[in-house]
């Protein structure tokens, strides 16, 4: 089948206090190895000029099982599964030097059009290149990424500037950094008392440079829920839950 594998080493900038491992750092290996298993099959972005297509990332789900610390080395397996005519899934499980699970994860993503910024269907020359298994890191009901709704109330809320460091290739606030928006809003004690070793993020609406946007947060139980909403509360540009 179609897997993918690559080693990393945890640095410096890949921690947060003491010495873990963030899950932002997570979700930067997951991106990392998932486009290095692009680039083998010729369909990475390096060849976007010439294949024209461009993968877009709908959602997260992330769950550590145990935290990794700075300086250890990491072994992460991808694969891709349940490709469908306008999307795909790509799942990930991270292993220490000891051979132990240490993170499983799972990904959504659609192929856009370069061109016109148009959704493409997924041809079937990619599927057959990227060879999807049926493997999934969550089981049977938890597979698929849930679809996260807004709440009727908040208890904080707070404002955000994007900036050009915050913009990707596409023009558009890289993923991460809806990440780094949501522990913003995040109360101080719950955010110093957390690591949070679930995690999921439903992307909705793009955010453009110079946007201003503000962040929701609500605890649901005991789900820690944020809202990135536009500054007019019109458009939802994501959710992120954490537990």
């Amino acid at each position: 089948m179609g897997y993918f594998e690559h080693d990393f080493e945890i640095g410096l900038r890949d921690v947060e206090n003491p010495n873990y491992l963030s899950n932002k750092a997570i979700l930067a290996f997951f991106e990392n190895i998932g486009s290095y298993h692009s680039d083998s099959i010729n369909f990475g972005l390096n060849e976007i000029p010439k294949t024209n297509s461009s993968w877009v990332l709908l959602g997260w789900k992330v769950k550590v099982l145990k935290r990794p610390i700075y300086g250890d080395k990491l072994h992460i397996v991808t694969w891709a599964r349940n490709t469908e005519k306008f999307s795909t899934y790509r799942d990930y499980e991270v292993y220490n030097k000891n051979d132990e699970l240490v993170i499983v994860g799972t990904s959504k993503w659609v192929l856009i059009d370069t061109t016109t910024g148009k959704l493409r269907p997924i041809p079937e020359e990619i599927i057959h290149l990227y060879n999807p298994d049926t493997k999934t890191v969550f089981p049977n009901e938890e597979a698929l990424l849930s679809k996260l709704t807004e709440s009727e109330h908040y208890d904080t809320v707070c404002t955000s500037i994007v900036g050009r460091s915050q913009i990707d290739l596409n023009n558009h606030m890289h993923n991460l950094y809806y990440l780094d928006m949501a522990y913003e809003v995040l109360p101080e004690e719950i955010y110093k008392s957390n690591t949070f070793d679930f995690f999921e993020i439903v992307y909705k609406k793009q955010i453009r440079l110079h946007d201003t946007v503000k962040c929701y947060y609500v605890l649901e139980g005991n789900t820690h829920k944020v809202i990135i909403k536009s500054l007019d509360d019109k458009k939802i540009h994501a959710i992120i839950v954490f537990k």
